[in-house]
């Protein structure tokens, strides 16, 4: 895939399938982090560091079937519906096939506590 500037050209450049789930799960995402993406590493990321990368938070990044959303701290989530597929180091994540994966209150209670992990003490929303 080529570089891209920002979230928005990354998630404009996908499959019309690909792009049906980033257009339902970005305004989750930026509900919860508002102006925290950026492109990073060749895929979308939100962080609420300085720069990005900088106390990332969660990601998304499009396969060939799916989208895969993802959480930097992930494994430290109590997940009782199970959907959550651990990864390396402390990452989880979850692949998005159809717009049927996508369970807005899951997905915005996820973000939640990922940012809940990321801030400082204190800090608060």
């Amino acid at each position: 895939m080529p570089e891209f500037a920002t979230v928005q050209d990354y998630c404009a450049a996908l499959p019309a399938a690909q792009r049906e789930l980033t257009d339902r799960l970005l305004p989750l995402i930026e509900a919860a982090l508002p102006g925290a993406g950026a492109v990073w590493h060749g895929h979308p990321v939100w962080s609420l560091g300085a720069a990005p990368g900088k106390s990332p938070v969660c990601y998304l990044k499009a396969y060939a079937g799916h989208v895969t959303f993802g959480f930097w701290r992930g494994q430290e989530f109590t997940d009782p519906s199970g959907r959550l597929t651990a990864n390396a180091r402390e990452m989880a994540s979850v692949k998005l096939r159809t717009p049927a994966d996508l369970d807005a209150e899951l997905f915005s209670g996820w973000l939640r506590l990922a940012r809940s992990l990321e801030e400082p003490v204190g800090a608060g929303r």
